[in-house]
């Protein structure tokens, strides 16, 4: 039987990350992505999560939709290793879909997932490349930007809401982080791995129009390009590389080993421009979706 909840409490949210820890561990890749973890616990607008279990009552499945309701509606699930291949993976994606997700996440391109995608007539239909390299001494100097522009760091009350406009405005057509609003901001800054110093703002005439974000999980010897973004209205003005060097630099001052970025598989550009500063592809994460009729 599955189980439907609107809001879980701390003893589920406890067994619901511990499975994804033991699914991590066994798949070698993250079992669900930020925004659903950050989404597991109080009821929020629009987000159902399902729940599978055994007959001792131990957890061994969770899915989560987010939008439901919603013509953007989308799902993840993870099942307990030791509990595959008995059809909790199946009963989860049919009551996701019930819930009217039209797409679902895999993260990896696990071939259990491709199958059970194609059991349910769901379709590939986005690559998310994670993208890595190493980091050293050589990186840790700040590129020049181009001439007018100048870079400083994220000030928490100051800069919120022009962060949130920017970023709205530099990723209008992105499915999930074009979405971002101030409370998702500040969700994020209370997280253990913020760093208001790592959070880097370009500016032009007093203005903000272009951020390198990155991220550091304590505890290790990898850096993340979280988000990278420029106001339209300054594309074409050489901001791109430099850009990216300045969050390269600051996670290089930190002595850490390597740092790796996600991007969408159809942003060719992008993806070549990441290859020429020395990235290399790491691992994708599919999305599968329901045909349309």
């Amino acid at each position: 039987m599955t189980e439907r909840l609107e809001a879980v409490d701390d003893s589920t949210a406890r067994e619901a990350r511990d499975l994804w820890q033991r699914a991590e561990a066994a798949d070698g890749v993250g079992a669900v992505s930020e925004a659903f973890r950050l989404a597991l616990g109080p009821a929020r607008a629009g987000v159902v999560h399902l729940l599978r279990r055994d007959d001792a009552g131990r957890l061994v499945g969770y899915a989560q939709v987010a939008a439901a309701g919603s013509s953007d509606a989308v799902a993840e699930l993870v099942v307990d290793p030791a509990a595959r291949r008995v059809g909790h993976g199946r009963a989860l994606l049919s009551a996701a879909l019930d819930e009217g997700a039209r797409s679902v996440w895999s993260h990896g391109d696990l071939k259990a997932a491709r199958g059970l995608a194609a059991s349910a007539g769901l379709e590939r239909t986005r690559e998310l490349f994670r993208m890595e390299r190493p980091l050293s001494s050589a990186d840790a100097t700040d590129p020049v930007l181009p001439e007018g522009y100048s870079v400083r760091a994220f000030e928490p009350g100051r800069d919120d809401e022009d962060w949130v406009r920017l970023n709205a405005a530099a990723f209008a057509s992105h499915p999930e982080q074009g979405r971002i609003t101030t409370s998702d901001l500040h969700e994020r800054m209370t997280q253990d791995w913020f760093d208001a110093g790592g959070f880097l703002l370009v500016e032009r005439e007093g203005r903000v129009v272009a951020f390198h974000w990155t991220k550091v999980e304590p505890g290790s010897t990898a850096g993340e390009v979280y988000v990278v973004g420029v106001d339209p209205a300054e594309q074409g003005h050489g901001l791109g590389g430099p850009l990216t060097g300045l969050g390269l630099a600051h996670l290089a001052r930190q002595g850490l080993a390597t740092v790796d970025l996600y991007v969408d598989g159809d942003n060719t550009a992008a993806r070549r421009t990441y290859a020429r500063l020395g990235f290399t592809d790491a691992a994708v994460d599919v999305q599968y979706t329901a045909p349309t009729r």
